[in-house]
Order: C-alpha cells, then sequence, then structure tokens
C-alpha cells in the first residue's frame, strides 16, 4: 500500500509541476514551441532560429540553467515582443567571435553585446547559438 501511495503521491506532483510549467509561458510571448522527445535547448535554439541566451531568458524560472527539465509536450516560449533575435549561427566547432562577427559584419563587441552568456574572451562552444543581428538593428 505504501508503494501505491507513493506512486500516486508522485503522479499528482509531476502532473501538478507540468501543469505549472504550461501556465509559465511568458503573456508576451510572442512565439512557442512544444517540446518533442530527445529535445535539449540548443537543438530546440538551432532548428528554430533562437538564440541560445534568448531561449534561457525567456524561459526564466521554466527551463533551468543546465536545460536538463524539459518534458515532452511542455509548451515553452521562443520569443518576446521585447526579445527576438534574427539572424542567429550555430556554433561549430573551430568557430571565434572573430569568424562569427565578420561572417554576419558585426564586430565582437556586437557579439557579446547580443549574447551576454558570451564573454569578451569568447567562451562559446559547439552547437550553442548565438544573435548576430546587425548592430544597426539590434534591439
Amino acid at each position: 500500500m505504501f508503494a501505491a501511495v507513493q506512486y500516486l503521491s508522485t503522479a499528482v506532483v509531476s502532473l501538478f509541476f507540468v501543469a505549472g510549467v504550461h501556465a509559465q509561458v511568458a503573456s508576451n510571448c510572442t512565439r512557442t514551441y512544444t517540446v518533442q522527445a530527445g529535445d535539449v535547448c540548443d537543438l530546440i535554439s538551432a532548428a528554430q532560429g533562437v538564440s541560445t541566451f534568448q531561449l534561457a531568458t525567456v524561459n526564466a524560472g521554466v527551463i533551468n540553467s543546465d536545460c536538463t527539465n524539459l518534458f515532452v509536450d511542455e509548451v515553452i516560449c521562443l520569443a518576446t515582443d521585447s526579445q527576438d533575435c534574427s539572424p542567429v549561427h550555430t556554433v561549430a566547432t573551430g568557430d571565434t567571435c572573430f569568424d562569427i562577427a565578420v561572417a554576419a559584419g558585426i564586430t565582437i563587441p556586437d557579439v557579446v553585446a547580443q549574447n551576454p552568456n558570451v564573454t569578451p574572451d569568447c567562451n562559446i562552444y559547439p552547437g550553442e547559438v548565438l544573435c548576430v543581428k546587425a548592430a544597426s538593428a539590434a534591439r
């Protein structure tokens, strides 16, 4: 009986948590995405044209910093009316901030300013998705 009660308690807590996550999509969310099996934040970012930083920022309090709490069929926000960057660049092995900036026609300070998770010494990693909007168009 204890196992049945524990299972039921876990199921109720899980249902409550998932329902709570769905309710946390920002009211100013302009684009959403429904999580699929096997999704991780960088893959979602690349496929949906959203920077890794933007995805984390618009889902603050919903997606944890390691992106390990996504649930299949969970609806997450991709962009808000105040934060939506395009175009983006998915970092490939060997990419540097200089290479990315030159290819996008922007400066390294632009890359850093548009991606607050990137430090001036360029702490990027393969698979990360960066905002590379022209400086005059950045908001």
